[in-house]
């Protein structure tokens, strides 16, 4: 019989952060798998667990991979466990756990800490409905491109980062999004969490003074419902996108829909319904 692949949520920040039964499964694995074994060893040595680790992050998934399907395939259990949270939120383990799953090797959810979720249950903002985008891109060109593509949605957005990025992206939510509410969310569990309130306008004037220390999750209020724009009105935006400044079709529709507020694919049939008429 194959061993089973736990998934194990380990601290945000606050070592206590953590269920009876994670340390009790780490403590009875029979391989642990970990993104960096040297900041592992420290919350292992706290809770006085000692067992064999092994690295698994994004540059050595593959290789490492086969060698833990091969442990599990001999019927040893493997802990599988990120710097912080859950593995494989906006962390390594996808592949792992795919290729588990295809092999029919028992996959096992140890849940616990997760920092998205942390954030958004006490943001003060809409806990319904939402939307998680994990990291955003380091260039400014495909972050602001990625925002654009989730302007219009109508749930809380949810993204992790950098401290250092942290007042650029403000500035290009404000450029994109306007003067919503958002939740600046640092230093999740630890001494010096703080969630930090109001518009973006606001957070970006406070958060561009000085450094910013911590990881980050940052969240947005949902787009306002607009009023559906009248046909001729995308028409001629599209138009004059296309015609007059030469853009290509989908970057023209990107453009309409976010400036209109329409939805993207009804955008697009006004284009296709447009060239078919010329």
């Amino acid at each position: 019989m194959p061993g089973t692949l736990y998934i194990v949520a380990t601290p945000i920040g606050n070592l206590e952060d953590i269920t009876y039964r994670a340390i009790r499964i780490l403590r009875e694995a029979d391989l642990i798998a970990a993104e960096d074994t040297r900041h592992s060893r420290k919350l292992l040595a706290h809770y006085g667990i000692s067992r064999p680790l092994t690295s698994y992050f994004d540059h050595n998934k593959t290789l490492k991979g086969d060698y833990i399907l091969d442990r599990l395939r001999e019927g040893l259990s493997v802990a599988l466990i990120s710097d912080a949270g859950t593995p494989c939120i906006s962390d390594p383990g996808y592949q792992l756990v795919r290729d588990a799953v295809e092999a029919q090797i028992p996959v096992v959810p140890v849940p616990g800490a997760c920092a998205a979720i942390a954030a958004l249950s006490a943001a003060g903002l809409p806990t319904d409905a939402f939307v998680f985008e994990g990291f955003l891109p380091n260039r400014r060109s495909r972050r602001r491109e990625k925002l654009a593509a989730v302007a219009g949605e109508r749930r809380v957005l949810i993204f992790y980062e950098s401290p250092n990025r942290l007042a650029d992206t403000l500035l290009d939510l404000f450029e994109l999004y306007g003067d919503r509410q958002a939740v600046v969310a640092r230093e999740l569990t630890k001494i010096h969490e703080e969630f930090a309130r109001g518009t973006i306008s606001t957070l970006r004037e406070r958060f561009q003074k000085g450094t910013v220390r911590g990881e980050v999750v940052l969240l947005v209020m949902p787009a306002e419902e607009a009023a559906p724009a009248e046909g001729p009105a995308v028409a001629d935006l599209l138009l004059r996108y296309i015609e007059t400044e030469g853009l290509s079709v989908k970057d023209a529709v990107r453009r309409v829909a976010l400036e209109t507020g329409s939805p993207r694919s009804e955008v697009y049939d006004e284009a296709l319904r447009m060239k078919q008429e010329r």
